[in-house]
């Protein structure tokens, strides 16, 4: 099969940050160009999401949890069972159906 080179110009910067991501993975810049478009024609556009994970994501998470667990103090309800969350959320739906006229 016949092979072509391709040449373009990129940021330092750049180059030097996506390298290291690449070299994270296992694989060189080369390759993940090759990666990104056979994957591209094969799929016929931008073909995928190749992240590292982030540590920030998790510090997210864990404030999102944080704030929900506040929240929950805030409106008494923070020492409920399953159970109890369970049948709350039954009555919930039993008052709806209620409403709409539905038959149990």
């Amino acid at each position: 099969m016949a092979s072509s080179i391709v040449q373009f110009r990129i940021d330092d910067e750049l180059k030097r940050e996506a390298t290291e991501i690449y070299d994270a993975l296992g694989i060189d810049l080369s390759t993940a160009v090759r990666i990104f478009l056979k994957r591209s024609v094969a799929v016929k556009g931008i073909p995928f999401s190749m992240v590292l994970t982030d540590t920030d994501s998790a510090s997210a998470a864990i404030a999102a949890m944080e704030e929900m667990n506040r929240i929950s103090e805030e409106n008494g309800n923070s020492k409920m069972t399953l159970d109890e969350i369970n049948e709350e959320i039954a009555a919930a739906r039993r008052e709806i159906k209620k409403r709409k006229g539905i038959n149990q």
